[in-house]
């Protein structure tokens, strides 16, 4: 083993490794040992996704109940994180940390008091609308509306219970104003460049001048349509978390690989439709492809190779999202 590749090898152990967002099946009694992957990996901390505003509030309560459970049965592996303190005790006992995100707010059933109990179950992370339009804000492959009356004091509402702001899958002018009001960091979590890669669920250079300006930072997302033409992979990951650097600086920079688990499972509910959520003209549906947890030590070492310093890649492997949780967590 060469020098350099020694190096690479310490400055990926010693860094703490953030996935800001991947997605299990939304199924009671499925195995989630897939989860393994990341660990492996030498993932430290996901945050997996409990629900979409498509999904029934009911149901929500119900795959967090049962995701607990089976983490808690498998504690030797993995860690729920309910503390920021939790995530170094994670890190040093070698398990893989978790907590949980919601993708919108139609199961808050515009409820205030629900963003508390879904914080005590776990969720550190919540974004507005997911694609579509709802109550609180415009959905990325909406008619760009802004926040509601209710959007905007949901604002208020997050950065007090103690969540990640998150404007993934959020309208352009929502997610403005999302970072215009809030009082805390507010991320992306799992969002590409729109200059690199025209696609609605991308982000514009204003959308991430002004995430920076918050303190926040943009994860890049792994997912084949969102990167270039080439399927998913670290090697078109890279770009975009280059351009990002160059735009907005090192310490707004971190990953949301967006990795979907066993894939295959129909967990829809009844009377979905998918073509109403996922265009098909966007690209979404067969074909698409993704680049997996083992993607982090790829996109490290190509970093190391690029020339980028140690602290700046242990920034982006996760150091910047550690810092939005201890400012975001209560």
């Amino acid at each position: 083993m060469t020098n350099s590749r020694q190096q690479f090898s310490k400055t990926y152990e010693k860094s703490f490794v953030w996935d800001a967002h991947s997605c299990l099946p939304l199924k009671t009694g499925i195995d989630l040992s897939p989860l393994e992957r990341h660990h492996k990996a030498g993932i430290n901390y996901v945050s997996i996704n409990v629900g979409m505003d498509f999904n029934p509030w009911t149901d929500c309560i119900r795959f967090l109940a049962y995701f607990r459970s089976w983490i808690r049965e498998h504690h030797n592996h993995y860690m729920l994180i309910e503390r920021f303190e939790d995530l170094a005790f994670a890190k040093k006992t070698g398990r893989l940390g978790i907590t949980f995100d919601l993708e919108g707010s139609v199961m808050l059933d515009t409820d205030f008091d629900m963003l508390s109990l879904y914080y005590d179950l776990g969720v550190r992370q919540i974004h507005f609308a997911y694609n579509r339009d709802n109550q609180a804000a415009g959905g990325c492959h909406g008619y760009d509306i802004n926040l509601t009356p209710y959007g905007r004091q949901l604002v208020t509402a997050v950065n007090k219970v103690g969540m990640i702001m998150d404007c993934s899958h959020t309208g352009y002018r929502s997610s403005m104003e999302i970072m215009e009001i809030s009082k805390k960091p507010v991320v992306f979590s799992h969002a590409n460049c729109y200059t690199l890669k025209p696609h609605p669920r991308n982000i514009r250079d204003d959308q991430i001048d002004l995430c920076a300006k918050t303190g926040g930072v943009i994860g890049v997302n792994g997912i084949g349509i969102f990167l270039s033409d080439k399927p998913a992979s670290a090697e078109t990951m890279v770009p975009h978390i280059d351009y990002l650097v160059q735009r907005v600086g090192a310490q707004h920079v971190g990953i949301g690989l967006d990795f979907s688990f066993i894939r295959g499972i129909d967990d829809n509910p009844p009377n979905f439709e998918p073509a109403l959520w996922w265009p098909p003209e966007a690209g979404y549906g067969k074909g698409m492809t993704y680049a997996p947890p083992e993607s982090f030590p790829a996109i490290a070492e190509t970093l190391a190779k690029k020339g980028y310093a140690e602290t700046d890649i242990m920034a982006i492997l996760g150091g910047n999202f550690l810092r939005i949780a201890q400012q975001s967590w209560a």
